[in-house]
């Protein structure tokens, strides 16, 4: 049983009035509703006018393209679930994009240097976790909000990854690479496959596991779970953490995509928060899940293709993800003042 469920079927308290409770999940399910009507009515409108759409190859490619945003979007995740709903006093991840850009830099280096795939990949997972160790460093022991900590490590993460790269674009081609950036014979992607093993597993982790049932529970009732004797700092540290380790990750499959380490990783930034606080939408219960964030993923990469094969401008697409955040963000706001 998942923690969403778990939490959702905690029996009703003197204190809890029913009709309020009620109302929410009502809500909440409409909203989920709409959201899965307006994914489908999107794929239907891109199918009758984008050309391609709708070929395997193409699906094939928005699955490849949407694997390191869905990997860095799940590290978001785990974090917003740890975090809480605020993402100014709680769960916030802004140093993710620029820890996948300095993971990939330190990747793409070392086999320039004749490193092996091994010491390489190894490397890029310890720089990611190296930048979510401080992350969790600044927020649990120094006490600063994760909204101004990670924006903070953001920028310095950035700046190395400048000074590494200096700027400039570097290559890289091994055998794993290669093996991660082919197809299969029905043209899927490999990246495609990673995406959904490594969602998989981060599900079984998250929704089906107890610790996954404590990160619910610190997120989402801290002074229960204080009360109740569990390690906050503690847990919240390891969701920063396992962000970080995510961002490795990414970085890995960013030098695969793009053989070899580019620019321009802060880019990556809105389209991952988009796709991570859009996932509550598709839960029962408005909370961050797993699942929710892969369909969340898939709905902005197909939203982002139909775009590209309509040939509209990359701003309209910025502008999209920024309204979406901010109907999303006001939705699940006014459900919970409603709930309080």
């Amino acid at each position: 049983m998942s923690a969403d469920v778990q939490f959702a079927s905690l029996p009703e308290t003197s204190t809890t009035k029913a009709s309020p409770t009620s109302g929410k999940l009502a809500a909440a399910a409409a909203l989920r509703f709409s959201s899965l009507l307006a994914f489908a009515a999107i794929l239907v409108i891109f199918a009758a006018t984008a050309p391609y759409f709708l070929t395997v190859g193409n699906i094939g490619n928005v699955l490849g393209q949407s694997a390191i945003s869905g990997v860095l979007a799940i590290g978001l995740t785990i974090v917003l679930i740890a975090g809480g709903s605020s993402v100014v006093t709680g769960g916030i991840d802004l140093s993710l994009a620029a820890n996948m850009g300095l993971s990939a830099a330190v990747y793409a280096t070392l086999i320039q240097l004749g490193f092996s795939d091994v010491v390489a990949a190894a490397a890029a997972l310890a720089t990611g976790l190296a930048i979510g160790v401080v992350n969790a460093l600044a927020i649990v022991v120094a006490g600063i909000v994760p909204l101004l900590a990670t924006l903070a490590v953001m920028n310095v993460v950035a700046g190395l990854e400048l000074v590494l790269t200096q700027n400039t674009v570097l290559p890289a081609s091994t055998d794993l690479l290669t093996a991660l950036s082919s197809s299969d014979g029905f043209g899927i992607p490999i990246l495609a496959y990673v995406l959904i093993g490594f969602t998989i597993v981060a599900a079984a982790i998250v929704q089906f596991t107890p610790l996954g049932l404590r990160l619910y529970a610190v997120g989402e009732f801290p002074e229960a779970a204080r009360a109740a004797g569990l390690p906050l700092k503690s847990l919240i540290a390891g969701a920063f953490v396992a962000s970080g380790f995510c961002g490795g990750i990414a970085g890995i499959l960013s030098v695969a995509y793009l053989s070899g380490s580019t620019t321009g990783s802060g880019e990556m930034l809105l389209p991952v928060v988009v796709t991570a606080l859009l996932g509550s939408v598709f839960s029962r219960r408005l909370v961050p899940t797993i699942g929710g964030t892969l369909i969340s993923t898939l709905f902005v990469g197909f939203l982002i293709n139909g775009f590209q094969l309509l040939n509209l401008p990359s701003t309209l697409v910025s502008g999209v993800q920024g309204l979406l955040i901010l109907i999303v963000v006001s939705a699940t706001t006014l459900l919970r003042k409603r709930e309080i």
